[in-house]
């Protein structure tokens, strides 16, 4: 999967999805797509990241807590 670094636009190959899904990990592991060479693996901050269409990356990936209002109700 491929997603966008929001300040400087380049391509991220997501090397680990069940990082990027997991709304307890902040960052996942990942690699520059540009120019004639693959790019090392690296970190990256889901924050800093957004999809190829600009849109931002779903609540349920980055926050831990997006269901909490939900299980107040409940109870």
């Amino acid at each position: 999967m491929f997603l966008n670094e929001k300040s400087s636009g380049h391509l991220v190959e997501v090397l680990s999805l069940g990082d990027l899904f997991n709304p307890f990990d902040e960052e996942l592991a990942g690699r520059y797509h540009y120019g004639e060479e693959m790019q090392d693996p690296e970190k990256f901050k889901k924050k800093d990241l957004e999809f190829l269409s600009g849109e931002r990356l779903p609540r349920c990936w980055t926050d831990p807590h997006y269901r909490d209002g939900e299980v107040k109700k409940a109870l």
